[in-house]
């Protein structure tokens, strides 16, 4: 008797791990599409990183709680429940962007997206290995590695260090604060969701975020021109790549730990680059596609260990 009951519930834990992992999967994928955004809105507008990403919080927030308005006594009983890490979580979500927007500024592209995206999972399995008192196992370790390495290749291909880089040791300082804020975000996030519903969790950490993010925002400038291209940039950024892309990562982490996230949101880097190729006309170079395979069977490593996503 008892083994009967276990199986149904052994495969329904199986099935929620994956569905988790698909839902990461596709937010690293949404969050790729940023970058071409980003670049033609800046283009446009002459808005900075900071101001775009300020935006797109802000957006994504508004458009949330229109959306939810009838709930909005479950949002606050929510932030009531868990004050502190929801506002952690917020916090964290606009200040490791502005971190990587400086490293950007300051030591490039390459360095930045380098350091924060391969730090983040790297810190957020050490965390693990430490709570949980034992080492990853070799899998685990072999998707870490392929991923980093993947991220290096394209990155390094893909990116436009020139001679902008005025303060490379701000930058890496910069990089390395916002991959750490990165982990700690996804860590802390992970806890919250498990009692937070995900669509509750994204809109307070997407209207804390916007609130962290203004006063570099107000001194780097908002004001933008009125356009249909610039409107339809600044939606696609706030409701596809940070307002449902956030729901579905806050959902996917109730099942899937914090490390095994930070290696599936890495295929932004990769949609990124295949969006350049594909809308900019931008050469595929030999290590991008390398850095994509190696990116891909680092996924795929996950999807044939869909158990692991979900251990606590």
């Amino acid at each position: 008797m008892s083994t009967t009951r276990t199986l149904p519930a052994a495969s329904a834990a199986r099935h929620a791990a994956r569905s988790g992992l698909i839902q990461i999967t596709v937010t690293g994928v949404l969050w790729g599409t940023t970058g071409v955004a980003v670049q033609l809105l800046r283009e446009g507008t002459g808005l900075s990183p900071v101001s775009i990403g300020f935006h797109r919080l802000a957006i994504a927030a508004l458009v949330l709680l229109a959306c939810t308005a009838g709930r909005l006594r479950t949002i606050v009983s929510a932030v009531r429940a868990a004050p502190v890490p929801l506002l952690l979580t917020g916090v964290g979500l606009g200040l490791y962007q502005a971190l990587y927007f400086a490293a950007v500024a300051w030591a490039g592209v390459s360095v930045a997206t380098i350091v924060s995206l391969g730090l983040a999972p790297v810190l957020a399995a050490a965390w693990e290995s430490v709570h949980a008192r034992r080492l990853p196992g070799p899998l685990h370790l072999g998707t870490l590695v392929a991923a980093v390495a993947g991220l290096v290749l394209i990155t390094g291909a893909t990116g436009q260090p020139g001679a902008a880089a005025p303060a490379p040791l701000l930058g890496l300082l910069a990089a390395a604060g916002s991959g750490l804020g990165y982990a700690v975000t996804t860590l802390i996030s992970r806890q919250v969701s498990q009692r937070t519903a995900p669509m509750t969790l994204t809109i307070v950490s997407t209207a804390v975020g916007a609130l962290t993010l203004a006063p570099f925002a107000l001194v780097a400038g908002v004001g933008l021109p009125v356009r249909l291209d610039t409107v339809a940039l600044l939606l696609h950024l706030g409701v596809v790549t940070t307002a449902v892309a956030y729901a579905l990562f806050y959902a996917g982490l109730r099942t899937t730990p914090g490390s095994v996230a930070a290696v599936l949101t890495l295929l932004e880097p990769l949609t990124a680059a295949a969006l350049a190729v594909a809308l900019l006309r931008e050469p595929l170079p030999l290590p991008v596609i390398v850095g994509g395979v190696l990116l891909l069977t680092a996924v795929a490593a996950t999807y044939l260990a869909p158990d692991r996503a979900d251990s606590r």
